[in-house]
């Protein structure tokens, strides 16, 4: 496979919400290409979290940072929700590609982004040759305790929730200087077996980007989360479900479930590789989005 580099169009990197939220956006390839690819990134992440895949990738790519992560703007109290995602996303195809085919991959929240959108903007499916969901889920992610066992399990959950009411506390840059101290923790969170110490720096400087704020507020949002009906809206559309076997974030369970609800889906088990598949796998996640051009 070749990689393309396109230099993304400068003017292109900011686009204002309708409720006035700045996004960061990275606009790249010929923009008469007759489908444009739009990456959707994952919670606490950013656009960069596609860097190994975007280039490899034909025509048009779109892709953006969600409010409150990388370079966008905080998300305005009340907003940082997957549903204000959905508009987002809705808003900046119809801005910025108001016509022609698209191929939609979302990784995490941003595969349930494109569940909000099937059920919040219909319509816009009807433009959609393709949809990739990779490492997602349709809900039941409320109480996770990362298959940590009882005690174990209760205590993850109870601590998360002390660490959430005093992250609001800290600073932007404090959050930064940590980058090097959740390391190993983001390591055995997010990624399979033998991952790359480069991907996993590269991981942990995506979260220190995230607006401390924003962050803690999607993950109410994730809790929150229930589409399974609304994949019923993606039941034309060529659909392929990618998972790591060796997920903690959202196991394997949950790529069971989108396969259930999408018969006519394409279930994808990467053996070996965690949550973070556009790093872990970046060869296959390129292809597979390709493939549905």
């Amino acid at each position: 496979m070749r990689a393309r580099v396109d230099a993304p169009r400068a003017s292109d990197q900011r686009f204002v919400t309708s409720d006035g939220t700045a996004l960061h956006v990275v606009d790249s390839g010929p923009p008469e290409a007759e489908v444009t690819t739009v990456l959707l990134h994952g919670w606490t992440l950013d656009h960069t979290s596609w860097d190994p895949v975007a280039p490899a990738l034909p025509g048009r790519v779109l892709r953006y940072d969600h409010r409150g992560h990388g370079g966008s703007a905080p998300a305005p109290v009340g907003t940082a929700t997957i549903a204000r995602c959905a508009d987002d996303l809705a808003e900046l195809v119809a801005a910025r590609v108001p016509t022609g085919r698209l191929v939609l991959a979302g990784h995490s929240m941003g595969g349930m982004t494109i569940m909000a959108l099937a059920e919040q903007h219909p319509m816009l499916l009807d433009r959609v040759d393709g949809v990739v969901l990779i490492a997602t889920s349709s809900g039941e992610l409320a109480g996770s305790t990362l298959g940590l066992p009882g005690p174990f399990g209760r205590a993850f959950v109870a601590g998360e929730k002390a660490v959430n009411r005093q992250i609001v506390r800290l600073r932007r840059a404090e959050l930064l200087k940590r980058t090097e101290v959740v390391r190993p923790g983001l390591r055995w969170l997010l990624f399979g077996k033998r991952p790359s110490w480069r991907d996993v720096a590269m991981t942990a400087a995506m979260v220190g980007r995230c607006h401390p704020v924003s962050m803690v507020g999607f993950r109410d949002s994730l809790d929150e989360h229930d589409r399974r009906k609304a994949l019923a809206g993606l039941a034309g559309i060529r659909t392929v479900v990618l998972a790591g076997a060796e997920d903690r974030l959202t196991p394997l369970r949950h790529a069971r479930v989108l396969a259930d609800e999408l018969p006519h889906a394409e279930l994808v088990i990467h053996l070996g590789a965690g949550h973070m598949l556009p790093l872990e796998r970046a060869e296959e996640v390129a292809a597979h989005i390709t493939a549905l051009h």
